[in-house]
This record gives C-alpha cells, sequence and structure tokens, in this order.
C-alpha cells in the first residue's frame, strides 16, 4: 500500500502544483507576447496548399508557445518539496514517499531540466529572433539534432560504464546483447523518439497522448519493483495533466518545444531503464505514426515526383485535410493511445 500512495500523492501534488503556477506562467506569457512573429508555410519541408488551409496561422500568431514550461517547472516542484519534506521529516510517511534517488531518477530528471532548456532556449529564438534565424530553418534544426545527439551520448555511455548496461530485452525472447553497439543504439532510439515531437500540433493533442505514455510506463516500473521511476512517470503525467486542463480547445497556450523536447529526450531514458525499449513503438504508436507520416511524405515528394502519399504531413494534418474535425481527431488519438498503451504494458509484463 505505500509503494501506491508513493507514486499516486506526488502525481496529484505536481498536478495542483501545475494548477496553481499556470495564472503566473499564463500572464508572463501573455505580456511579453511569447508567441511566434512568423507562421509556418511548410509541412515536411514541403510547401503545399492542404498545409495553408488546415494550419491556424491567428492561432499560431497570438497563443504562447511556451506552455511545456508548466509541465517541468511542476514536476521539477513536485521534487524539491517532497525532498525537502523528506529531510524535515525524516520518518514515517515523508521519508517513504521521497522518490528522489541517484539509482533510479537522478538521470531522468536531469534529462528532463537539460532537455526542457533547451528546448526553451529554441523556443526563446522562435519568439523574439529576428530575420530568417527566427523561423527555424533546417540548420538550427540540425542543431538541435546535435544537441540530443550530445546527450544521448553522455547518458549512454553513463549506462555502459557506470550502470553496465550493455543489452536489450526482446520481448517473449529473453535479453540480446549490444555490447559498444549499446551507445550508438540508444542514440538512435533516443533520436527516433525525439523526432515525434512534431505531434505537437493541435490543442490537447501531445498533452493527451504523452499522458498515457507516462502512465503506462509507471505501471512497468511499478511492475518491476522499479517504484521511483514509477512514481517519477506517474509525476511527468500529472504536470501534463495540469498543463492539459489549460490546453484543451481553445487552447491557452502550446506546449512548444521545451516540453515536446523533455518529454520525447526523457521517455527514451525511461525506456531503456525500464528494459522495455522494444514495446515503445506499441505504447507510443502515435508517436511512431507521426514520425512516419513525415518521414514518407519526405521521401514520396523528394524521390518521387514529387507525388504526396499523404494530403498534409504529420498524420494529424492529414486527417484533419480529409475532413475530420480537430476534436475527433484528439479525441480519437487519445483512444488509440489509451488501446495500444494497454496492450504495450500487457506484453511488457508477460514476456
Amino acid at each position: 500500500m505505500i509503494d501506491v500512495l508513493k507514486i499516486l500523492i506526488p502525481a496529484v501534488l505536481t498536478f495542483f502544483l501545475g494548477i496553481f503556477i499556470t495564472p503566473f506562467f499564463t500572464n508572463l506569457f501573455y505580456k511579453y507576447r511569447m508567441w511566434k512573429k512568423n507562421p509556418r508555410t511548410k509541412s515536411g519541408d514541403i510547401t503545399n496548399d492542404n498545409f495553408t488551409k488546415v494550419h491556424n496561422t491567428e492561432a499560431e500568431l497570438s497563443t504562447p508557445r511556451i506552455g511545456g514550461v508548466i509541465i517541468w517547472v511542476s514536476v521539477l516542484l513536485g521534487v524539491f518539496i517532497i525532498y525537502l519534506l523528506s529531510i524535515i521529516f525524516p520518518t514515517g510517511l515523508m521519508k517513504d514517499l521521497n522518490f528522489f534517488s541517484r539509482s533510479q531518477t537522478l538521470i531522468p530528471l536531469a534529462t528532463l531540466i537539460l532537455a526542457s532548456l533547451i528546448g526553451l532556449v529554441d523556443d526563446l529564438l522562435q519568439i523574439f529572433g529576428k530575420g530568417a534565424y527566427a523561423k527555424d530553418p533546417l540548420f538550427y534544426r540540425k542543431i538541435k539534432i546535435v544537441c540530443v545527439i550530445l546527450i544521448g551520448l553522455v547518458i549512454s555511455f553513463w549506462f555502459y560504464d557506470k550502470l553496465e548496461l550493455t543489452a536489450i530485452y526482446i520481448p517473449f525472447w529473453g535479453e540480446f546483447e549490444l555490447g559498444l553497439l549499446f551507445i550508438p543504439f540508444f542514440i538512435m532510439v533516443m533520436l527516433a523518439v525525439f523526432s515525434t515531437s512534431v505531434i505537437d500540433g493541435m490543442d490537447g493533442l501531445s498533452g493527451g497522448v504523452m499522458t498515457v505514455i507516462f502512465t503506462a510506463y509507471s505501471i512497468i516500473a511499478y511492475a518491476n519493483n522499479q517504484v521511483d521511476i514509477s512514481t517519477f512517470c506517474a509525476v511527468i503525467a500529472g504536470g501534463i495533466l495540469a498543463f492539459l486542463w489549460f490546453n484543451v480547445p481553445p487552447a491557452r497556450f502550446y506546449m512548444g518545444e521545451t516540453g515536446m523536447l523533455g518529454l520525447t529526450v526523457t521517455l527514451s531514458v525511461i525506456a531503456f531503464l525500464t528494459n522495455s525499449v522494444l514495446v515503445l513503438p506499441i505504447i507510443a504508436i502515435p508517436l511512431v505514426a507521426t514520425s512516419l507520416s513525415v518521414i514518407i511524405q519526405v521521401i514520396s515528394y523528394k524521390y518521387f515526383n514529387k507525388r504526396r502519399v499523404f494530403k498534409v504531413a504529420p498524420l494529424h494534418h492529414h486527417f484533419e485535410a480529409v475532413g475530420w474535425s480537430r476534436e475527433k481527431i484528439v479525441m480519437r488519438y487519445w483512444i488509440i493511445s489509451a488501446v495500444f498503451a494497454i496492450v504495450g504494458v500487457i506484453v511488457a509484463l508477460i514476456s
């Protein structure tokens, strides 16, 4: 029972912390006009009339884009408050609730903060930057990719050298030894998960999907007796729910890179820590479909005589282009997320 309370109480606390700090950040966002000054005109680096039709330029140029700050700040506050209370009251429930540990949560928490800060810099440059630099050119996207590679390199080396993790678990098969190849594999997974950040394109879409994914990994970690990691995932889910409270249509702010970069990079670390990285494509099927739709669209357009497989990429904009309402798309993505998260958890637990 104490383990269940250790997971639920910090998650609920983080949710209410997120709700509590949101008015302050909302005023800050709108006071300093923290939204894009230049609208996107392309989808997947491809100019597309259909994208122009479905893209809400008015909202993009009047809605703050760094709402993800609420997620990681509320998580950080939740960790700090519970850790501080465990020091002030070193016995009983307060001590048991502390989930900040070097062995389980230090790495993912540091990853969340670092990646979120990098994303915050990206957002601020696009908000306050001048000229072509503020329009997020391909060159700057490459810089973000380099940052993710460097983060992955450092963390994977820590896994390899300090934690001596050199294998991955293949469901229904067993451990598969990678040796030194564990490092490049880790980096490739982190880049792949990072590429899914393009799902942040509709009110409530990314928040709902990411909440389900982190909840699923909280269950997997709990089943693995990694209670601190389970709590950390639940706390992130609580922070996302607080963000989602204000992100349902019409969104008060967007998650931005400070949210999606932090969450996607941290998710890859959690997947490796729970030794369930190969069930990630199942649990995160909306992210996979979103990223693949962009890859397929770009390859088809560039190498097959400018043919488009989808009316618009990413996939959720394709559904919008064929006539689905944004609310219907978001709700169905949430449903698909929940169904496949359950499937992924089952695969992880019975294999």
